[in-house]
């Protein structure tokens, strides 16, 4: 298998050296922290999974996996999920996030299209089945799923587009998993067209305003919500306000923080809108923060290029470089997940649907 490497920009021996920092880190348990003594949440211990597995740690992946297994919850208000963060001896922040948690439906079918392993695939479907259970219950009459539960099992009041948008891709990677193993789930398609036509009309109060936050603008594009010719120009209406033209993506539009998970996964978001060439330039500015020892900061504040937080390197970011490179170079057999969604289950479009039963 090929390994990563985006010629002219950076090659498979130093993308490996970056893998190879998030398997140094990864706890005996499996558990992936952000960093050593730090938390983990599930959502970005997942991007470091399929990091892993994309540059041969397919190991270290499976165990990252295995972790997710034992660690699910099987009463209570959260069954079916995942606490938001934990530490290697305990949890840190109790509530239940529905993106955190659909995100191990885009793990596994990651997985399954790097490896090709059907006995992986089947030991996971129980957990995705039971994630996405859990994720859809917080699914609103008009589309969008609501962020999270309280411990107590309590939901919250709003839906957020980004995480919406990030649960849309993750449940068209679900379905794609139960259609590969027999288990159609037409409840589920069903649920994806209402949430990607929400995403798509975006109706008053339907979501949170987020709109300082530069994933709120490019992750209806990187989810694949959005109908494809119309991607370039929907983030190009925004550009100027996220984008700090060869530095990156500001985290938030009022402050010059660039971070490289961002503007790796917006460097996606233009690959799909078929701009290759801001892709690249968005990747190498995300370079900027990969250190020589192949370890990646979290972020840069410009002018002077200071690190913030002060020297923080992080496995997710490390993840999302590894992750950026194989979309853009199409090397792994993973490599299209994020920027060719064609190869995913259509969404049905809601509005035929409603004019069939009318």
């Amino acid at each position: 298998m090929p390994l990563p490497e985006v010629q002219g920009i950076i090659d498979a021996k130093d993308l490996q050296r970056t893998a190879s920092t998030i398997a140094e880190w990864q706890l005996p348990n499996g558990m992936i922290p952000w960093f050593p003594g730090g938390h983990c949440d599930p959502w970005n211990h997942v991007e470091a999974a399929m990091a892993l597995a994309c540059t041969g740690h397919l190991d270290e992946a499976e165990a990252a996996y295995q972790w997710l297994l034992e660690m699910q919850l099987d009463d209570g208000p959260g069954t079916g999920g995942w606490h938001q963060y934990y530490l290697a001896d305990g949890i840190e922040d109790p509530k239940f996030d529905a993106n955190v948690i659909a995100y191990i439906a885009t793990g596994v079918w990651h997985h399954w299209l790097m490896t090709r392993d059907r006995g992986f695939l089947e030991h996971m479907w129980a957990s995705v089945d039971k994630a996405i259970e859990f994720v859809l219950r917080l699914q609103t009459s008009s589309g969008p799923i609501l962020w999270a539960r309280h411990e107590d099992g309590t939901p919250w009041s709003y839906a957020l587009l980004t995480g919406s948008s990030s649960i849309c891709h993750s449940l068209r990677c679900a379905i794609a998993i139960g259609e590969e193993l027999g288990h159609d789930r037409p409840d589920w398609e069903l649920s994806l067209a209402h949430l990607a036509h929400a995403i798509r009309t975006q109706p008053e109060g339907a979501f949170a305003p987020k709109e300082r936050w530069a994933m709120d603008w490019y992750y209806p594009v990187l989810s694949g919500a959005l109908d494809a010719e119309n991607t370039f120009s929907y983030l190009e209406t925004q550009r100027e306000k996220f984008i700090i033209e060869s530095h990156g993506v500001r985290c938030v539009s009022d402050q010059d923080w660039v971070t490289a998970a961002e503007t790796c996964e917006c460097a996606m978001a233009y690959l799909i809108a078929g701009s290759r060439s801001d892709a690249l330039t968005l990747f190498k500015g995300a370079l900027e923060m990969r250190q020589e020892d192949g370890k990646c900061l979290t972020g840069l504040v410009h002018p002077g290029s200071i690190s913030f937080p002060e020297n923080e390197c992080t496995t997710y970011t490390a993840a999302a470089i590894v992750l950026a490179a194989d979309a853009i170079s199409g090397s792994s057999p993973a490599s299209s997940l994020f920027v060719d969604h064609s190869s995913l289950p259509d969404i049905i479009d809601i509005e035929t649907v409603v004019k069939r039963r009318d």
